[in-house]
């Protein structure tokens, strides 16, 4: 089986699985750390110049009369923050004016003190071509056929519920999104929350607790970090899609139990995402299901960045891996991305969807999801499932793989280090230094592209990236300009640092000691 710069285990897969981590070379770490170092070394320079009032000091800083108080502002993330982000924050936070669509309008807006304050010039960027974000099957659209729905309920329900689902907030729109939902991923039941950040957050505390372990991958979602850390249940982490190192963990799980008094675990629970957002990679989500039924472990998946995505029909990386969706212990996903909407949704047995509506603090204290929110996604999930009598929808997710597959190839060919699968639409470019991070940002703003870039300590700290988000609504044309626009820049800024080198990362996938159960 053809494995790029990783390695593929043939027994599990039906389909290539090929995925990419290429190493830098040793002098593009070098220049990163040393780019680095001196950023910091001229922050304190500035910090000693401000101390001694020679330079203004624009930042927040404790009052004298609280001089003996802990300080409120930690240190070093304060250091970060105004002498490194700061000089490149002009990046982030840029108005859009406009739907988040293939294409945007950005407000233009200026500084006079080198990034601390802006000031809007009152002109705006027209047809920016967005490649940054989710809208992965193009339903963040103002079409009014499209959304005559939508503004049916908008008039029909209003725009918000006032209310949790416990009280008065249990709306039919909801009943029927639950229903679709449950029926679009192949389970019993499943239950819909109006934050796709609460979904992972609100709901693992529910599910597991003291004596319980999760067993973490260390790139996942800070909701789902944030969401075991709440639970109170230990937390080891497993490195990013080894599967060596998760057997490990769930072997001694096994084998000494507890700390201290060394007792059974009451539940473990591996928790993973189908495409991780920052890496572009795709869980192994058959060696995870085997390891599960191996060791008698609970498996959480969450989906929200490949529901829709990924799979023949959209249905994600269950189907993407032609699995049977009840080898998933807890199936979870979000409305933000593919569908152009908001919120989240947990999906799974019926028994488990009971009680997650009587001990979920997102269900029991959230204001329900507003009603023209949720027929938005039914209107979207009708239209990937053809329950509105068309094509649409299974067109948008081929045109998405083939506008993904397109994009990578064509950047591989040109030389750029991109991680991630061949078939996940989240394409991380890697950028290294730490002034090529702004630098890459402006030159294609400059050329009408609206990009993300992402730095330390977001990423490690030698893997600065820019991250593109490929879009079904995302023409060939609109490709064609950006490649050219990277081709150009590349070279410009010498970021084609491919050399087809092995990366270290996948040297831990080797023999495994379990198989998949017919």
């Amino acid at each position: 089986m053809c494995q790029k710069n990783g390695i593929s285990n043939g027994s599990f897969y039906k389909q290539p699985f090929t995925e990419h981590f290429e190493q830098a070379p040793l002098y593009v770490a070098v220049f990163t750390y040393v780019g680095f170092t001196v950023g910091t070394i001229f922050g304190y320079l500035k910090d000693f110049l401000r101390a001694c009032g020679i330079q203004k000091c624009p930042f927040a800083i404790e009052r004298e009369e609280q001089k003996d108080f802990v300080p409120l502002y930690q240190d070093f993330e304060n250091f970060y923050t105004r002498n490194l982000y700061i000089r490149i924050r002009d990046n982030w936070n840029r108005p859009i004016c406009s739907v988040p669509g293939p294409q945007f309008d950005l407000m233009e807006r200026v500084t006079d003190d080198n990034n601390w304050t802006f000031r809007f010039t009152g002109r705006t960027i027209k047809n920016v071509i967005n490649m940054g974000s989710y809208n992965y099957l193009g339903f963040a659209e103002t079409d009014a056929n499209a959304l005559k729905t939508v503004a049916d309920d908008l008039q029909k329900y209003g725009t918000g519920v006032c209310s949790t689902r416990q009280e008065m907030g249990n709306l039919d729109k909801h009943i029927e999104l639950e229903n679709l939902v449950a029926q679009f991923l192949g389970v019993e039941d499943a239950l819909v929350f109006g934050m796709g950040f609460a979904t992972n957050s609100m709901n693992i505390p529910a599910l597991v607790g003291r004596g319980c372990l999760i067993l973490s991958d260390e790139l996942n979602h800070t909701s789902l970090v944030l969401g075991a850390r709440l639970s109170g249940a230990t937390i080891r982490v497993f490195k990013h899609n080894n599967m060596q190192s998760l057997e490990k963990l769930l072997r001694d799980a096994i084998v000494y139990g507890q700390p201290r008094n060394h007792r059974a675990w009451r539940k473990i629970l591996i928790l993973v995402e189908g495409i991780y957002s920052m890496e572009g990679s795709i869980v192994r989500l058959p060696e995870v299901v085997a390891l599960k039924k191996k060791y008698k472990a609970y498996l959480y998946l969450d989906e929200a960045h490949s529901i829709g995505a990924v799979g023949p029909t959209g249905r994600g990386v269950v189907e993407y891996f032609g699995m049977d969706p009840d080898d998933v212990d807890v199936l979870m996903g979000t409305f933000t991305k593919s569908f152009g909407a908001a919120g989240g949704y947990i999906a799974g047995r019926k028994e488990l969807m009971d009680f997650l509506r009587t001990h979920s603090h997102s269900s029991v204290y959230a204001t329900s999801m507003c009603p023209p929110v949720a027929e938005q996604i039914v209107r979207a999930m009708k239209c990937v499932m053809g329950l509105d009598g068309t094509t649409k929808g299974l067109q948008r997710v081929q045109q998405l793989r083939k506008n993904t597959r397109y994009f990578r190839q064509r950047l591989h060919e040109m030389g750029f280090i991109i991680y991630g699968n061949d078939d996940s639409p989240v394409v991380p470019l890697l950028l290294y230094i730490p002034g090529k991070i702004a630098a890459f940002a402006r030159c294609m703003l400059e050329k009408n592209i609206g990009v993300v870039v992402v730095g330390f300590p977001a990423t490690p700290i030698t893997e600065s990236r820019a991250r593109f988000c490929v879009s079904a609504a995302h023409t060939r044309e609109m490709l064609d300009t950006v490649l050219n626009a990277l081709d150009e820049l590349g070279d410009f800024l010498q970021l084609k640092y491919s050399r087809n080198s092995k990366s270290s990362r996948p040297e831990l996938y080797d023999k495994t000691s379990f198989e998949l159960e017919d």
